[in-house]
């Protein structure tokens, strides 16, 4: 069956518009690929600078350093308002010295409890030792244990390095009304981690007083715990997650028993009221009723005191918070989160922070890589400086509010990878330009002057790209020196002592024209070339007046060392010589010439001739050992400056227009 034309044409359509659309995917799929090979230096350097503080991370020496920056957190974040579940009875000094003996005697103590029952607290919490008897009043005391359901004694289950092991007293422990008080330190002795249980070996799970007193105030609503997922405890509208040996910014924690991490509200958000008060009767119902009345000590003699992420001193003594306080921010922490869902401070899995510090590890190379790529003559360390100063800023701004959030998140690893891979993609950045330095200096195949060097440099990925540095017109003052009847020195001189004496001329006029500020642009056989001017451009008067100025003292000090070798020469029997010299100020063009084999960076235009014409002008003009010449441009910049004659106005060889010579007296 054969197609129609209009078949045939349709089908060579479709046929031509699939060819398309299969060239323009290939050649997408080229792009992306030659994009992600030219930027494999930022992938490479950000996943290897990630690999290394990843490790650096699980040896645990940047803990302290994360620990600090959570603290600090915790000081920036605004502090909530003062807590009205929780009221502390405060054993300060003025409290001892009325009591006239610490500890308390039972009957004190039994006395205490009876006022702050009276009042209807919803739990009483006694953070204070009482598992020996401090009589007189013993009897009363144990009394009281036994007719208050809602109070809740201490017991320090694990011993540690401040302080041995404490048990509960006995009539509380046998009613099952104790708690423990034990506190988790980290390394560098701040709380950080609260406990809900403490599970020793071969003993029965003891909750905390913290737990305890909450239970007891959240019984009342009908709240209770209940087991969730895992098998981690609920309460109310809170799952309690236990805190694990590497959670956040920790490394293999001691994660026994079932820990949290504590989400402080404030440093001190709870209110208080003295011993004194409490037994003369000074503190109304209202602060008591309903509420959770903890005892305990706040008195320095009694040293009682802890680290928090609160306590710093870089310009003070660090403040330490009380033992008691500590369990009222435990239980305070446990009460929001079962009652009004306040979050618990969480952490993300670790495969997530090693995702964050590569993306930061990335942003830092792709930062420096930028830099480099788009800021292609105005590139500096300050430039990547200000933009890791930046990056650093919205890392730790969006670390500080995810904390904000209730979340806990790496900020020193990130920061770590990203200046880390910054100052890697910087280095070899830096390796890549000393190797363009030498690629730039090996095409122009010869000796330049630094302002030359510096300027090459700056336009060092033009020139690359495009093997050559583009014209630039402006105005500058050209000089050219040649040597007077070298023609009959030549001939009278054998060639190996003719080249050293010419390179003993060339190289003290040479570094004349340095040393004035010029550009060597070229030698000529005896003749040197060289421009004021270039290649920065000039644009004011004043600075086109500096040039000139710079060309005429160059030509007075070459006559002066032209004088001085020829003393020099006499004495070895060398020939001697003197100089013609031109110099003419005017528009010209600068820029890379010759093939792509061998480049030259050189001057071309009307002023180089005026100035090659002023050199070899009517050579019967004689003023001694150098004759200069100046065009009437240059000698207007320079009036004032230097003693000139006026020879004329002449049509110089191969100019139509007439030229104004002037010449500058030695």
């Amino acid at each position: 069956m054969q197609l129609t034309k209009k078949g045939r044409g349709q089908k060579e359509k479709f046929y031509r518009c699939l060819f398309t659309l299969v060239a323009d995917r290939n050649m997408r799929t080229k792009r992306l690929r030659q994009k992600i090979w030219q930027r494999r230096p930022v992938w490479l350097g950000a996943t290897s600078v990630a690999a290394v503080v990843v490790a650096l991370r699980l040896t645990g020496l940047l803990q302290s350093w994360e620990w600090a920056a959570l603290d600090q957190f915790f000081r920036w974040r605004p502090a909530e308002p003062t807590q009205k579940r929780i009221l502390i009875v405060a054993v300060n000094e003025s409290d001892i010295r009325y009591v006239k003996k610490w500890p308390a005697t039972d009957a004190l103590i039994a006395q205490m409890i009876e006022k702050l029952k009276a009042k209807k607290p919803r739990a009483i919490g006694l953070d204070l030792y009482r598992d020996l008897p401090t009589p007189p009043g013993t009897q009363a005391l144990e009394q009281v244990f036994k007719s208050t359901p809602n109070l809740i004694g201490i017991e320090k289950k694990v011993a540690d390095s401040n302080s041995e092991a404490v048990p509960p007293p006995q009539v509380l422990s046998q009613l099952g009304q104790v708690g423990a008080n034990d506190v988790v330190p980290d390394a560098d002795g701040k709380i950080r981690r609260g406990l809900l249980f403490l599970t020793p070996e071969s003993q029965p799970a003891l909750p905390s007083l913290g737990l305890q007193l909450a239970l007891i105030y959240l019984e009342a609503q009908g709240i209770t715990p209940t087991p969730a997922q895992n098998d981690f405890m609920k309460l109310g509208k809170t799952v309690f997650v236990p805190f694990e040996a590497n959670d956040g910014g920790y490394v293999r924690a001691d994660a026994a028993s079932y820990q949290f991490l504590l989400n402080f509200k404030g440093a001190n958000p709870f209110e208080k009221v003295s011993l004194k008060d409490v037994l003369e009767d000074r503190v109304p119902e209202s602060k008591i009723r309903d509420r959770i009345v903890l005892i305990g000590t706040i008195a320095p003699s009694l040293k009682d005191f802890f680290y928090t992420p609160y306590t710093h001193g870089l310009l003070s003594s660090p403040e330490q918070t009380a033992g008691v306080e500590i369990q009222a921010h435990i239980t305070s922490i446990i009460l929001s989160a079962a009652l009004e869902g306040r979050p618990l401070l969480q952490t993300w899995s670790e495969p997530l922070e090693v995702l964050w510090i590569i993306l930061w590890s990335g942003i830092g190379a792709s930062l420096s890589w930028a830099v480099r790529s788009e800021g292609n003559q105005n590139y500096s360390i300050l430039r990547t400086a200000v933009g890791i100063v930046i990056a650093a800023g919205v890392l730790s701004s969006s670390s500080y509010l995810f904390f904000l959030g209730n979340w806990w998140i790496p900020v020193v690893p990130p920061l770590l990878a990203l200046v880390g891979a910054a100052t890697v993609i910087t280095g070899y950045i830096a390796q890549l330009e000393r190797q363009d330095r030498v690629m730039v200096m090996n095409l122009f195949g010869r000796h330049v002057t630094p302002t030359i060097a510096r300027t090459i440099w700056r336009e060092r990925h033009q020139l690359i790209k495009e093997g050559r540095l583009l014209g630039r017109k402006m105005t500058a003052t050209v000089l050219f020196a040649d040597l007077k009847d070298f023609s009959t020195i030549a001939e009278q001189t054998d060639p190996e002592t003719l080249m050293s004496w010419l390179n003993q001329y060339m190289d003290a006029m040479a570094g004349l024209v340095l040393a004035h500020g010029g550009v060597v642009d070229k030698f000529i056989g005896d003749a040197i070339m060289a421009v004021f001017g270039v290649p920065i451009q000039r644009t004011t008067p004043e600075a086109i007046a500096e040039d000139a100025i710079a060309a005429v003292r160059c030509a007075q000090d070459m006559a002066s060392t032209l004088g001085t070798l020829n003393k020099q020469w006499r004495i070895q029997g060398l020939p001697t010589a003197a100089m013609r010299v031109g110099i003419a100020t005017g528009t010209v063009v600068t820029g890379s010439l010759g093939s792509s084999k061998r480049l030259d960076y050189t001057t071309i235009g009307d002023s180089v001739n005026v100035a090659a014409r002023l050199e070899s002008y009517k050579k019967s003009i004689d003023s001694g050992i150098c004759r200069i010449l100046i065009n009437k441009e240059t000698h207007q910049y320079i009036q004032g400056q230097f003693t000139t004659k006026f020879i004329g106005s002449v049509r110089l060889k191969g100019r139509q227009q007439f030229t104004e010579i002037y010449q500058v007296l030695l």
